[in-house]
Order: structure tokens, then C-alpha cells, then sequence
């Protein structure tokens, strides 16, 4: 959805039938806007992904195209892991991937970014280009370091101008 200023709705934007005939309860995970290209994470594997793929997907504001990119995520040893967040900062798109662990058991909340350059999405529907991930933060050591409670859900990321980020 487009919303005004006012909260209405100025236009909306459906998914193409590619994306609807392999989705799952699994939905988007945040959005962002690279140019003309919104960008948005599903949190984890639709019906046609291979395992630990996930679908960056792509939606084009002028050429209304839509397309995208595989992600690969840790395999888990315990429940899933999945993402929780994209965010485009200067030359890299990031992105908070998390399992759904807590307490001592939890093991993945880490913070990686992937180049723009690698962000060229392909038609749906046939095999898609894998990007490739960089580590840029694990954040267990800082949700650990105060002798509290880790919870499952680190949901969302903002990077300021300067860099600074806030989960």
C-alpha cells in the first residue's frame, strides 16, 4: 500500500501470480527503496526456494517488473531461521537474519549486508541469482552482555546517515 500523509490509501500493489502460486504463511519482512526498486525480504522459504533460500524480492515503481534474488540463510540445528528485516544504506542492502530461539539457546541474531551491485533481480518463476552475504554484526554478544533474557524476535534495524544502526 501507498499511504498519504492523511493515513488514506493512495494506491495499492497486488502480488504477480508467480509469487502467489509458491507462497507460504511465511510474508515479507520488511521493505526498502533502492531507485525505483522496492525491495522486500520473506521471512523464510516459499514452495519453490531450495532449502536455506530465501527470496529477496523486487518490485520496479516505473516499469512495474517484478523479480528477484535468492538469499542463503544458516541452517539451523534447532526450529528456523529466517529474516527479519531489509534496510538499504550507500552501496549495501542489510538485513537481520534471526532463528527463533531464545534464552541460552539462541544461536543466530546476526546482522549481514549484501553489495547493491549483486541486487539484480530475475524474473520469477525460473532460477534466481544467489547474493552474497557478509557478516557485519552478531548480536549475541550485545543482547547477552548485560545477564538478561535473549528473546526470539529481533525484528527490526535503521541506519542513520552517519552509519549509526538501531535494532
Amino acid at each position: 500500500y501507498k499511504v498519504g500523509a492523511d493515513g488514506e490509501i493512495e494506491e495499492e500493489i497486488g502480488l504477480p501470480t508467480e509469487l502467489m502460486a509458491v507462497e507460504r504463511r511465511f510474508g515479507f519482512e520488511g521493505i526498502t527503496k533502492v531507485g525505483d526498486t522496492l525491495w522486500m525480504a520473506v521471512q523464510r522459504e516459499w514452495g519453490d526456494d531450495p532449502a536455506n533460500h530465501v527470496k529477496l524480492v523486487a518490485y520496479n515503481l516505473e516499469t512495474e517488473e517484478w523479480g528477484a534474488v535468492h538469499y542463503p540463510k544458516a541452517a539451523p540445528a534447532t526450529g528456523w531461521v529466517g529474516l527479519s528485516e531489509i534496510v538499504a544504506h550507500g552501496d549495501h542492502v542489510y538485513v537481520v537474519e534471526r532463528d527463533n530461539q531464545h534464552d541460552y539457546r539462541a544461536v543466530t541474531k546476526k546482522i549481514y549486508r549484501i553489495p547493491l551491485d549483486q541486487m539484480v533481480p530475475a524474473a520469477l518463476g525460473g532460477e534466481l541469482p544467489v547474493v552474497e552475504k557478509e557478516l557485519v554484526r552478531d548480536l549475541l554478544p550485545d543482547l547477552t552482555s548485560t545477564g538478561g533474557y535473549v528473546l526470539d524476535k529481533v525484528e527490526g534495524l535503521a541506519i542513520q546517515a552517519d552509519g549509526t544502526a538501531w535494532v
